[in-house]
């Protein structure tokens, strides 16, 4: 077997920015949505504390989670409490809690960080968490390409992120942070939100965050409740604080959060109102290449090393092969300087080779 030693030269690294649509079948638009036959569950399990989206029906061939819902709220409220002796401790506190950490990290001992969208002076109580599956966006989410219809009894709105309207990017523990704004494809459109975060405010920020970076948006549950003309669509959450009050918890009782559900409904209704994008969305990657160029001069592998061609005192059985050899490079193996196969390339078809020819190989090996 005959080595060659690579040079420096003979190694180059790129690269390249790959995007693509987001959804199943790269679909860049989802229209369809469908839930799990059945998601209200009355022991704690993950049906408690989000629910699946799937492109079809989740029995159907080809069916796959492209995105999934949470609730999270300050008080507990919206979920069944854990324990009726322990109040508003609930699956939704402890969404509310977990995205507060992924999002702007662990916070000092003793305080709490809370969501503040668009400026406003105290934290948002409550939120809902899409989360785009980890399959379905790969890298990272691309801005730019987010656009989500919700629809209520207040009508409809369209949210995009705000990446073509800034001219610095946020940063916070998640990565890059965008805001929410009403509008498409990244740039807001003229119109106030009143109420959120203060009558007359632009809406710049204050329908949630973008986070390309985790895979996630967050929709500020605030907004959402304004009416048409403030901005809103009238969403009416249920923020009962089950486990208090005349609220007995009986074994029947369902963990299940109902606000996961009203907003999938808010989803799935919008594409039925004229002029809807559904949910439109593209992934991000980056892919590095590794060059290698494997130059072969004329008097270098004429020779086979099949042992078919050797008798058994060791002279070669076809006097072609001495006087006039002729190979077919068919494989290109990367070793390293123990002698270590780490990677093999393939060649489309075998390259004949003779003292006649010389060959420039290029190998690209991506990660």
């Amino acid at each position: 077997m005959a080595y060659q030693r690579l040079a420096p030269s003979d190694l180059v690294i790129s690269s390249d920015s790959i995007t693509a649509p987001a959804w199943s079948s790269n679909q860049p638009t989802l229209t369809t949505f469908f839930t799990a036959s059945s998601t209200v569950t009355t022991t704690i399990s993950a049906g408690a504390f989000y629910l699946n989206v799937y492109q079809t029906e989740s029995n159907a061939n080809g069916a796959a989670v492209q995105f999934a819902i949470a609730y999270g709220n300050i008080n507990g409220s919206g979920s069944k409490w854990y324990n009726p002796l322990v109040p508003g401790v609930s699956p939704s506190l402890t969404t509310y809690r977990q995205y507060e950490t992924l999002v702007y990290g662990p916070a000092l001992s003793g305080s709490t960080q809370g969501f503040n969208f668009g400026g406003e002076s105290t934290s948002a109580p409550s939120f809902f968490a899409i989360n785009v599956d980890r399959n379905r966006y790969k890298e990272s989410l691309m801005p730019g390409t987010f656009n989500l219809s919700l629809s209520g009894s207040g009508g409809i709105v369209t949210l995009c992120d705000n990446s073509n309207n800034v001219t610095t990017v946020t940063y916070l523990d998640c990565g890059r942070v965008f805001s929410l704004v009403s509008g498409s494809f990244g740039r807001a459109v003229s119109q106030t939100l009143a109420g959120a975060p203060s009558a007359g405010q632009t809406v710049s920020g204050s329908y949630g965050f973008f986070l390309p970076d985790i895979g996630t948006i967050i929709l500020n549950v605030g907004a959402l409740k304004l009416n048409s003309a403030a901005g809103g669509i009238n969403f009416v959450e249920d923020d009962a604080n089950y486990g208090s009050g005349s609220y007995t918890p009986a074994a029947s009782a369902s963990y299940t959060s109902t606000n996961n559900t009203l907003l999938y409904k808010a989803v799935s209704s919008s594409i039925q109102v004229s002029g809807s994008f559904g949910f439109q969305l593209n992934s991000q990657e980056t892919i590095s290449s590794d060059y290698i160029f494997v130059r072969i001069g004329n008097s270098e592998f004429n020779y086979s090393s099949n042992p078919t061609f050797i008798s058994g005192s060791g002279a070669v059985l076809w006097p072609t092969m001495i006087f006039s050899p002729q190979t077919y490079i068919t494989t290109v193996g990367l070793y390293n300087d123990a002698s270590e196969l780490l990677a093999v390339a393939k060649m489309s078809v075998p390259l004949v080779k003779d003292f006649t020819k010389e060959a420039l190989i290029r190998v690209k090996l991506d990660w």
